[in-house]
């Protein structure tokens, strides 16, 4: 990784984690903090919200302020941005993500709506607001946290794994535009990440361990790529896995065989 002192020269002084409470986002948040750059962190849960925030405080040497907010709230912008004025941020970590355990013709499609709010609208207007103040000062870095289910579609996760895809093509497409601005965009599609909520919602015998991975080697892996590449798949493994998955079986095959995966992780629950 660049030195400490590149890293906020390029993308300080100050970071923003979308969905920076716990699990892969507090692995960020203290990754970040350990690189010098002052922390916004917004989440939904006001109790690990504020135990991160308190965590990486009594390091020293940052600022952190932790901000309660909805993403999939329809005035959730506004809000962030009158609470974070006069703040330069200059990098971005769009990692809040909802996720939805039901199969797809069960679900109520009301259901649905909330996924699409955090996943999808949530970054599309962070992105947006401070992908164009990056812009004008020529410098800044996005990280939009996408998944390997991105790629083709995921049976019994249909509805996230759509999001996702939405997330990656917003992060390539913009990735492409801002670059002549001097702003990194990079696409992190992981795998499964140990995480608190992925652990609670498989079936522990059921999981692709071989492909899992711990929260902070995901985030060191997105904040090494960051300024060098557009996409990164963390963990060997699981780039062995997305070239079978995407260059060796055909497309339905590979659909078929997530299928079989995913209905075993979940217990028969999207």
């Amino acid at each position: 990784m660049r030195s400490a002192e590149h890293f906020r020269a390029r993308y300080g002084p100050w970071a923003l984690v979308a969905g920076g409470s716990d699990g892969l986002g507090a692995a960020f948040a203290e990754r970040i903090a350990g690189l010098g750059l002052n922390l916004v962190l917004v989440a939904r849960r006001q109790g690990p919200l504020q135990e991160t925030a308190a965590r990486l405080r009594s390091l020293g040497g940052i600022e952190v302020r932790a901000l309660s907010l909805d993403l999939s709230d329809p005035d959730f912008l506004a809000v962030l941005q009158r609470r974070t004025r006069g703040l330069e941020i200059g990098l971005l970590v769009c990692n809040a993500a909802a996720a939805h355990t039901a199969p797809f013709l069960e679900a109520d499609p009301r259901d649905y709506l909330p996924l699409l709010d955090t996943n999808c609208r949530a970054p599309l207007w962070l992105v947006r607001w401070l992908g164009e103040q990056m812009a004008a000062r020529r410098r800044g870095g996005i990280i939009v946290m996408t998944s390997m289910s991105a790629f083709q579609g995921s049976p019994f996760v249909t509805v996230y794994a759509a999001t996702k895809a939405f997330l990656l093509n917003l992060a390539e497409g913009a990735g492409s535009e801002l670059e002549p601005f001097g702003v990194d965009v990079l696409a992190c599609a992981a795998g499964p990440i140990r995480t608190p909520n992925y652990l609670s919602s498989t079936e522990p015998n059921k999981r692709p361990k071989a492909l899992e991975m711990e929260p902070g080697e995901v985030a060191r892996a997105a904040l090494r790529g960051l300024g060098r590449r557009s996409l990164v798949v963390p963990g060997l493994l699981n780039r062995l896995a997305m070239y079978v998955m995407g260059r060796l079986l055909p497309r339905s095959a590979a659909v078929r065989l997530i299928a079989r995966s995913t209905r075993a992780m979940y217990g028969g629950k999207e």
